[in-house]
Parts: structure tokens; C-alpha cells; sequence
């Protein structure tokens, strides 16, 4: 007679295909729509969203559908561009160790359904953002077309500007917020969306560094990968010092915000000015893509933090 134990320990192991399958799929689609980049975009929306409530002294409660239909719309709409760069990238994403495992490249998702799919989530986007108002969804549309034409179809292999030109997309989120509640945009909306498109450049510059190789090989004309090191950090800081004096047209957020946005964006400025003495140039871009990160993180929640009713 076999011992239980031995049997048990010898038998193989009953692997569920189907959950698996369902994993890969959901894992490649997670690829496919960029989910740091739609959560980074959602925070912006909302502050967006928030602060056009506080100056117009409106209550959240009278427009929670008017923030759903927000915040899924800007989703959606951030989704759809996202998919339809991956599927126009794939000749070049399995170049780069970030995007060699999307489905794009692996094969896992026919691209005609790819294609499809971009198409689809975008139109829902801009749906959902009509249900809050036109100049929402026209603001939506805006930055799709700047990011899935402009900057992916057009400028991304062409010139090393690609990221500015990419920096209006990426500042939209917080108009389109603003916009569902007030198409008006006030001034503390222009802004917010001035901090979203000066902070872009710094934060995919540094990117482009730690990944200069990569870029290089995939013949994308990053700046560094076109110009060096040296230029890329000169114009780093250009753009850190750029955003020094924004802050203070917020100042009617409060003392607390003025001081911590400050002191936030003296912090990177310094940070950006250390990298000319020191040796370590990829080292100093990891610190200056990190804190970009924490900026953007501390930055904009704090814009809503300081508007909650006491």
C-alpha cells in the first residue's frame, strides 16, 4: 500500500488554465492602457475637479454623477490613447526592457483587436466626458489627439522636442476636471495646468537618461540620446526654475500650501543643480525621476487637502 504522504507529495500539482489565461489577459491589458499613467492623470483631474467646487462654492454632493462620469471618462479617454500608442510603437517597444512585454510585441492580443479596442475605449471616453459638459470632452479630445497624433504618429520619431509636444496631453487632466464643473477656467486653472506641462519635461528628460541606451537603439531622438548628458541637465533645470514662481498664483490655498509647494520646488531645483557636480550622471537621474514623482504626488493632493472643510 502507497503512504499517503508519499502520494501526496510526488502527485502533480492541478493547475486551473483558465484562471491563468484570465490573469495574462487582465495582466496584458494593464499593459496595454498604462495604469500608472491613467492613476498619475486621475489624481490631476480630481484636484482639477475639487478646486473648481471650492472656488465656485459648490457642494461635491450636487455633482456626484457629474464626477463619476469625470473621472470614468478621463479614464477612458487616457486608456484609449494609451492603447492605440502601443499598437502604432510595436515595431520599436520590443527594443526596450519597459515595453518589450506587451502584448503589442508577445503576441498575446491580435493587433487588429488592439487596434479596435484603442478606437472603442476612446469614443467611450469622450462619451462619458459629454455627459458632463462640451468643453470637458473637447478639452478630453484635445489631449488625445495631441497624444495618440501629435506626439506618438508625429513628433516621437522626428525631434527631440516630442516631449514638450507630448507635455500638452499630459496637462489637460486637470482642465478637463476643472472644465465639468466650470467651463469658464478660472485663472487657478491655468495654472494647474502650467505646473502639469512644466513638470513633464524634467520628469521624462530624467527617464530618457536612465534609458538613454535603450532610446537610442529603438532610433528615438530623446534629447540625451540626440545632444548628451550636459544639455539635457541644463534644460532640466530650466524647466525646475520655470516652476518656481506658479505657486504663488495659488496662494489663495493657504499659507501651508504656499510654503510646502515651495519648498517642494526649491528642493528639486537643487537637486537639479547638484547634477553638474556630480560624477554619477545616471545615479542623479534616478534622485531627479524619483522626486518628480514624489513633486507631482505631494503637489496636487495637497491642493485638495487644503480645501477640505473644517
Amino acid at each position: 500500500m502507497n503512504n499517503p504522504r508519499t502520494v501526496e507529495s510526488t502527485s502533480s500539482p492541478v493547475i486551473n488554465h483558465s484562471a491563468v489565461s484570465e490573469s495574462s489577459l487582465l495582466a496584458d491589458i494593464k499593459r496595454l492602457i498604462k495604469v500608472g499613467i491613467i492613476n498619475s492623470n486621475l489624481i490631476t483631474t480630481f484636484a482639477g475637479f475639487w478646486l473648481a467646487l471650492y472656488f465656485t462654492d459648490t457642494s461635491f454632493l450636487d455633482h456626484w454623477q457629474t464626477f463619476i462620469m469625470t473621472m470614468v471618462g478621463t479614464a477612458f479617454i487616457i486608456a484609449g490613447g494609451c492603447i492605440l500608442n502601443n499598437w502604432y510603437d510595436r515595431d520599436i517597444d520590443h527594443v526596450m526592457s519597459r515595453t518589450k512585454t506587451r502584448p503589442t510585441v508577445t503576441g498575446t492580443i491580435a493587433l487588429s483587436h488592439i487596434k479596435t479596442m484603442g478606437i472603442v475605449v476612446s469614443v467611450l471616453g469622450f462619451v462619458f466626458l459629454l455627459f458632463t459638459t462640451i468643453e470637458a470632452a473637447l478639452l478630453g479630445a484635445f489631449g488625445w489627439f495631441v497624444y495618440v497624433v501629435l506626439y506618438t504618429m508625429w513628433s516621437k520619431r522626428r525631434y527631440t522636442i516630442n516631449t514638450v509636444i507630448g507635455s500638452f496631453s499630459g496637462a489637460v487632466p486637470p482642465l478637463i476636471g476643472w472644465a465639468a464643473i466650470d467651463p469658464g477656467l478660472q485663472l487657478e486653472a491655468l495654472i494647474m495646468f502650467l505646473i502639469m506641462f512644466i513638470w513633464q519635461p524634467p520628469h521624462f528628460l530624467a527617464l530618457a537618461m536612465k534609458k538613454k541606451d535603450e532610446y537610442k537603439a529603438a532610433n528615438i531622438p530623446m534629447l540625451p540620446v540626440v545632444h548628451g548628458f550636459e544639455i539635457t541637465k541644463r534644460q532640466i533645470v530650466v524647466y525646475i526654475a520655470c516652476l518656481l514662481p506658479l505657486p504663488i498664483y495659488l496662494a489663495s490655498l493657504g499659507t501651508v500650501f504656499l510654503t510646502i509647494s515651495l519648498i517642494m520646488t526649491f528642493g528639486w531645483l537643487a537637486l537639479g543643480i547638484a547634477g553638474f557636480v556630480m560624477k554619477n550622471d545616471l545615479k542623479w537621474a534616478n534622485w531627479m525621476f524619483l522626486y518628480s514623482l514624489l513633486y507631482l504626488t505631494v503637489i496636487f493632493p495637497l491642493m485638495v487637502i487644503v480645501t477640505i472643510p473644517y
